[in-house]
């Protein structure tokens, strides 16, 4: 190969008693294929996911290619597409060959046979060829022309063809804008994850609110108590208005005692709204509204709204307001 920059570099150099090994003038090591490099990538595979796993392996080799073509920048680009074969060959990734290669089309056609992530992939029982090694020869034509290259698979030794066989052409993108965009992708579906649960987690809890907010409670014959607990807004009025005029006819009752002492201290519109529609609504099924533990701060709201609530009787405690809807029916407590 001439001046290639290739030729001025032995193959290998190793010295086992220091621990030293060196190929074309690097620093290496040795994994065994069938049981360090495949723990390896199932490793990455488990902690990652499928998915992820495919996009790093594809980066990881990109960016490995590109430090492969860093080193070849002194010699042309023919020189060191066309020694490819002998060097992958030699450090034993796969058996390659370069089909078709333009430098002015920044185009290139290769195959490979028997690579070592085909023999993983294979031990792996992958249906799908790996992306290391598609990814790492982008990532080294990248570095030769000077632009993004990308890749399509035209055949997989995995789908039962003789060799895999890659196509390589000029992109916009590479994989590593690709794991970026998919990180920034997962966490846009972490979070909406997150919001669909919290959505669910709310409608669980509203679900639990209306089946415990403010029952009805019989106390005695005839009479039922509904307290009035913390803050009402329009959906929540609404929801427990309908609640109790459907099940108030079912109690026969004759007295309904509203307990507004749980009441949210910032008294708002919809919670004075929902008294009058309680009061007024439970008369006309022949209930009386009876009202206890209004607070000076509803005592106030109530008078500023001029909201007319007539034939009913207020009490401070609900126990005055028992004995009085009992005292109504000729009824009392002994004892």
């Amino acid at each position: 190969m001439g001046d290639s920059i290739i030729d001025k570099h032995p193959s290998y150099t190793w010295i086992p008693g220091k621990g030293s090994m060196r190929f074309e003038g690097q620093d290496v090591i040795i994994f065994w294929i069938e049981t360090a490099m495949k723990s390896f990538l199932d490793t990455i595979e488990e902690v990652s996911g499928d998915a992820a796993a495919n996009i790093v392996m594809e980066t990881a080799g990109f960016r490995m290619g590109k430090i492969v073509s860093d080193f070849f920048k002194q010699d042309s680009i023919e020189n060191v597409v066309h020694s490819l074969p002998e060097i992958y060959a030699a450090a034993g990734w796969c058996e390659l060959e370069i089909v078709d290669f333009s430098a002015e089309n920044e185009t290139a056609l290769i195959r490979m046979k028997n690579s070592w992530e085909y023999k993983v992939n294979k031990l792996q029982r992958k249906e799908k060829m790996g992306t290391f090694l598609a990814g790492h020869f982008a990532g080294t034509l990248t570095g030769l022309f000077n632009r993004n290259t990308s890749f399509s698979v035209v055949k997989s030794q995995l789908t039962g063809d003789e060799y895999d066989e890659i196509r390589y052409f000029p992109s916009n993108g590479s994989p590593i804008k690709d794991i970026h965009s998919f990180i920034r992708q997962n966490e846009q579906d972490e979070i909406q994850r997150l919001e669909r649960k919290v959505e669910e987690r709310t409608e669980t809890l509203m679900n639990l609110v209306k089946e415990i907010s403010s029952p009805l409670i019989p106390v005695l014959d005839g009479i039922v108590v509904m307290p009035l607990i913390g803050k009402y807004d329009e959906a929540r009025a609404d929801d427990l208005f309908k609640r109790t005029m459907e099940e108030l006819p079912a109690y026969e009752a004759n007295f309904l005692i509203l307990d507004v002492t749980g009441l949210d201290s910032d008294i708002d519109a919809y919670s004075i709204s929902l008294l009058q529609s309680l009061t007024n609504s439970s008369k006309l099924l022949g209930t009386k509204s009876v009202i206890v533990g209004i607070s000076p701060k509803l005592s106030m709201k109530l008078t500023e709204s001029n909201i007319e609530m007539q034939d009913i009787d207020y009490f401070s405690t609900l126990k005055h307001a028992i004995h009085f809807a009992l005292a109504q029916e000729g009824k009392q407590i002994i004892g």
